[in-house]
């Protein structure tokens, strides 16, 4: 009874949202995910109006407009590099985020959507679409990296009981991006002949903001303590975040996670494919990731106006009924936030992945027999909103989640590396052969997204465990059954632990002395 008083803790606080935590939360995702989901959209509205720059251009420069199969390659170009770019984003992320830290990274991102915003704003003034068609490749640099580095800085940054609502929080400013971009395009506003180039232009603005405020938040203190080495400063970071003073278990606790890596060292992509302690980790990202785009939410999108038009909707209204679709995806984005830490994510993973593959086996049908039976057009919006609200409540925010839960400090960069360019590669197949589907398959092309939303939900549901409410060295734990490692308690690192037992609960012992190395 002596030995358990002298280590004995105070009961584990439970994390709050601090002012601190809730404007750095807005002001990385309005600063950097928002460009990311406005980027998304900012291009479909203005279609017809661009694609007119383009032929007035070329009509001015060589006397004669672009021929049908010209003109299909720009705009091409135009859509896809973006999802390019975002793959050689990806790419950046790891070496970034090591070298100058999650708000370094943040800060000179901004780079890369202030210039190509200025630039295509003024594209018109300045006769060049080529500018615009770069400019969406280095814009997708930006979304490339934004969309990973927020999702770990913020989830390095919250409390364990939190970080499911605030992960989530960068896909909601992502949402909202794609609607306000979708709102902004409406024909009255600047969806129109003189508009679109401020449409576009608008991107840099976020960025100007993140530029100015974020320097006024502290960096990640996981980063601060484990990389820069500074214990003072990481515990005053820690202490404006959570609100209270004594934040020594937390350190503690960054501390023992470091001490059972050690023997990973700093993992780079090369290693990480070929550890086996993090193989399964590894595997499940990137079936996530993999599921998220592959599973049809682009082609839905993509669809929607097809869809809207034939069961009736008047051509000028179709423009209000999709920026209606991008509000329900914004408010279902909303909910996960608040249910993601209370229902969990494996449980919103197996949901929103089992109502998209439901969605679009029955959109399939009511594609197939639209012209017969009359009321199948409404079934066919029907089936669009709801394949959305799905999507919306796990596959869209989920993953990015979960790839900051199932990693540590040390591979954690390397981890983001592989899930981003997965899921930009992903992004830019299904952009590239979409159209070929469509024409080749026609509605029967569904079929393929439902079999990719239930692959993705039968994996989730023999693999992937439940991580709410886990620290990231327990969910590390309960990846190493599956990756077959034996428990170790004789090595020297642990016993290193000794000193960081103490002022830890007593039921966290067996589970620091028992981490896998």
């Amino acid at each position: 009874m002596e030995q358990q008083g002298e280590c004995e803790a105070p009961a584990e606080r439970k994390g709050r949202l601090t002012a601190t935590l809730i404007l750095v939360t807005l002001v990385a995702t309005i600063g950097s995910s928002f460009q990311y989901g406005y980027n998304v959209a900012s291009v479909n509205s203005p279609t017809n109006f661009m694609k007119n720059f383009y032929n007035e251009t070329y009509l001015e420069r060589y006397g004669s407009i672009l021929s049908e199969s010209l003109e299909t390659v720009l705009w091409s170009l135009t859509v896809s590099l973006y999802p390019l770019g975002g793959f050689f984003g990806s790419l950046m992320v790891g070496p970034l985020v090591m070298k100058i830290g999650r708000k370094g990274t943040l800060l000179l991102n901004n780079i890369f959507s202030i210039v190509p915003a200025i630039l295509m704003g003024t594209s018109v003034l300045a006769k060049s679409f080529e500018v615009i068609i770069a400019c969406r490749l280095v814009i997708g640099i930006c979304a490339g990296l934004s969309s990973n580095v927020v999702p770990m800085y913020l989830g390095e940054m919250s409390p364990k009981n939190l970080r499911g609502g605030i992960g989530v929080m960068p896909q909601l400013l992502i949402t909202i991006g794609i609607l306000m971009a979708q709102i902004f395009g409406i024909r009255f506003i600047l969806g129109n002949t003189k508009g679109w180039p401020i449409l576009l232009a608008l991107t840099g603005i976020p960025a100007v903001l993140e530029l100015i405020f974020l320097p006024f938040f502290p960096e990640s203190p996981r980063y601060t303590l484990l990389h820069k080495e500074k214990e003072e400063q990481a515990k005053k970071d820690l202490r404006r975040l959570r609100g209270w003073e004594d934040v020594d278990s937390e350190i503690k606790e960054i501390y023992q996670e470091d001490q059972s890596e050690k023997t990973e060292g700093r993992l780079s992509v090369k290693n990480l494919c070929s550890f086996r302690p993090l193989r399964w980790q590894l595997i499940c990202i990137i079936v996530l990731n993999m599921g998220q785009q592959l599973s049809g939410i682009n082609a839905v999108y993509y669809y929607a106006d097809t869809i809207y038009s034939t069961a009736g909707v008047p051509d000028d209204t179709v423009q209000y009924v999709t920026v209606a679709t991008g509000a329900v995806n914004v408010v279902m984005t909303l909910a996960a936030i608040f249910i993601v830490d209370s229902w969990g994510r494996r449980l919103l993973l197996l949901l929103g992945f089992g109502i998209c593959c439901t969605a679009c086996i029955v959109l399939t049908i009511a594609l197939v027999y639209q012209t017969s039976v009359h009321w199948m057009p409404y079934l066919s919006i029907t089936c669009v909103i709801v394949y959305v609200i799905g999507h919306a409540i796990g596959p869209s925010p989920i993953p990015y989640v979960i790839t900051t839960e199932m990693f540590r400090q040390a591979s954690r960069p390397a981890a983001f590396m592989v899930a981003g360019s997965v899921h930009w590669l992903s992004n830019f197949i299904v952009g590239l052969i979409f159209e070929y589907l469509r024409n080749g398959l026609g509605p029967y092309c569904f079929v393929l997204f439902a079999a990719v939303c239930l692959a993705t939900f039968l994996f989730i549901f023999f693999v992937i465990p439940e991580t709410k409410g886990k620290t990231f060295l327990e969910i590390s734990q309960l990846m190493a059954k599956r990756n077959g490692l034996e428990e170790r308690t004789d090595s020297k690192e642990f016993q290193d632990l000794n000193p960081v037992l103490c002022d830890m609960p007593l039921e966290k012992h067996e589970l620091a002395i028992n981490t896998p190395l």
